[in-house]
Order: C-alpha cells, then sequence, then structure tokens
C-alpha cells in the first residue's frame, strides 16, 4: 500500500505499472495477485485508506477539544501533518475523479458525513448560528483543501501558526461586514434625490362652434 501510494503520486495512475508497484514494495510481481485482483483495485484502496486515516488522525487530535473552533483549529493542524506525511495525497485522490467516480465522491462524502454531524452538535449547543450543516461542512473542507496545498505542499513554511490564526478569525467573526456597504470607486453611488415636479399641462383651448354652410 505504502508503494502504491508513493507509485501512483510520482507517476500517475495511467504510466504507473503493477510491475512498478511490486518493485517499489520489494516483492515478486505474482504476490499482487494474492491480494489485489488489478491495478485499479489496489488504487482504489490506497485512497479509501489514505481518507480513513486522515479521518481517523483528525478525531485523534480533537478528541479533547472543548469548543468548535477548538477542533476547527486541531484538525486544521492535523491535516496539515497528514499532507506533510503524504505529499502525494492531493494527486492520488484528485486522480480518483478519473479512474474511479465512486471512489473519488466516497472520500468526500465519508469525510463530510462526519464534519456534518460535529457541526450539527456544535449548532445545538449554540457555538455556530443555525445554518446548512452540509454546505457549510464544505466549505471548510475547501478551506482546509487549499491551505494545505498553498502552505504544506506548495511550500513548508514553518510558520503555519499566522495560517491557522487566519483561518480562525475568518470562522470567528466572518469577513468585514462593512465590505458589502463600501460602493465601487469607479462608479459611486450619487444619494438619491427627489424627482422634479411635473409641469403643469396647459389647459386646451376651447373648440369653436362650427358654423353652418355659407349661402
Amino acid at each position: 500500500m505504502k508503494a502504491a501510494e508513493a507509485v501512483f503520486g510520482d507517476k500517475g495512475y495511467e504510466r504507473a505499472s503493477i510491475a512498478d508497484l511490486t518493485r517499489k514494495a520489494s516483492v515478486a510481481l505474482g504476490t499482487f495477485y494474492v491480494y489485489f485482483p488489478d491495478k485499479q483495485s489496489i488504487f482504489v484502496e490506497v485512497v479509501d485508506e489514505l481518507g480513513a486515516r486522515l479521518r481517523r488522525l483528525i478525531a485523534e487530535s480533537t478528541a479533547a477539544c472543548t469548543t468548535r473552533l477548538e477542533v476547527e483549529r486541531e484538525g486544521l493542524r492535523a491535516f496539515f501533518e497528514f499532507v506533510r506525511q503524504h505529499p502525494n495525497l492531493y494527486r492520488v485522490v484528485r486522480q480518483a475523479e478519473f479512474v474511479d467516480a465512486d471512489c473519488y465522491r466516497r472520500y468526500y462524502d465519508r469525510f463530510a458525513k462526519g464534519y456534518v454531524r460535529g457541526l450539527t452538535q456544535a449548532m445545538d449547543k449554540g457555538e455556530v448560528r443555525r445554518m446548512d450543516p452540509e454546505a457549510l461542512a464544505y466549505c471548510l473542507m475547501g478551506i482546509g483543501d487549499f491551505l494545505g496545498m498553498r502552505w504544506v505542499l506548495w511550500e513548508e513554511d514553518p510558520g503555519l501558526e499566522r495560517v491557522l490564526d487566519t483561518a480562525m478569525a475568518l470562522l470567528s467573526h466572518g469577513l468585514p461586514s462593512h465590505l458589502q456597504a463600501v460602493p465601487s470607486q469607479k462608479h459611486p453611488v450619487k444619494p438619491s434625490q427627489p424627482a422634479p415636479p411635473a409641469k403643469p399641462t396647459p389647459p386646451k383651448s376651447p373648440r369653436r362652434p362650427s358654423r353652418g354652410p355659407r349661402s
């Protein structure tokens, strides 16, 4: 499994061969077929196992947290650590969309279900305002996904606390509400003015009575 994670991450699913996997694992080619019928089977197993291990790590890392914000912070920290230990996570999971669409969706669905349960409990306690818990779960998953990609996968940053601080500030206070009231500088909003009074319509001149035919 470790060898498959590394090979699929380095070479990609299409280019990787079963011989590459067994060579990386230092086992005979025939040994592979004792456990898996084909390459797709072990790929799906790798994705499912990565998801299960990540969820387990986050659950263990947040078990002692007493508030939802603490859960979010320590959950993000655990995710960053997992990405650091498994740098091929992003590549492997994203390939699943084209190798096995059900596996790809299952990876996120299983993660979201646990997230929804935790957010719903936090809403019941009044820690999080009431909203659609599934939509909120995917919003928060997206935040973690991109932060991990930028500050762990792309560029190792030892100062991840500031990243966590920013994420927690966003979750605690949201975007500044005054931004919604600031008009565009290119097209400033003019103050409304009362409409000018309507001009009076001039009275119509009376019609002259018609004369009869001249004799």
